[in-house]
């Protein structure tokens, strides 16, 4: 199970990319939105929630063996805010590519709350609750976008 996680928490191995492994987690991220979407919006909560539980653990594993704290190859975090981002979003190339810009923007930055929480929770809940907290922010940008304009394009499935 120990072995599980540490390569969850990386992703199984997107997040020791070289360069913006943050980043290039969120765009491996892309296919399993499609997929979660696709099996449904209870399956799609359902397995972020599971994942969410296991990414707190799979971040706690990982810090324990290397020490130290939200080391840059920990990407579970990114995977489960962007889906956090995503959910109950229509399936178009705008869609993915505002929650993806909006997401990253806001998990560099970490205005407001999010900075806090990434500064004031330590352990695997710590790396986890900043991204969450980030990907519920962007949720609720992108369901006000949804509402209010016609920027999220057409309700076209892209999976």
């Amino acid at each position: 199970m120990r072995k599980f996680l540490l390569k969850l928490a990386t992703f199984f191995g997107v997040g020791l990319s070289p360069k913006a492994p943050g980043t290039v987690a969120t765009i491996a991220t892309v296919p399993v939105v499609l997929l979660f979407n696709w099996a449904g919006p209870l399956f799609y909560m359902v397995a972020t929630v599971i994942l969410l539980g296991l990414g707190i653990l799979a971040a706690q594993a990982y810090e324990d063996v290397k020490g130290g704290h939200d080391h840059s190859e920990i990407v579970i975090d990114e995977v489960v805010g962007f889906l956090v981002a995503m959910v109950w979003m229509p399936l178009t190339w705008q869609a993915i590519l505002i929650g993806f810009v909006l997401f990253r923007l806001l998990d560099i930055t970490k205005p407001l709350f999010i900075g806090y929480l990434d500064k004031k929770i330590q352990g695997g809940l710590g790396v986890m609750v900043d991204d969450v907290a980030a990907g519920i922010v962007v949720s609720l940008i992108m369901q006000f976008l949804y509402t209010q304009t016609n920027w999220l394009g057409a309700q076209v499935l892209v999976g």
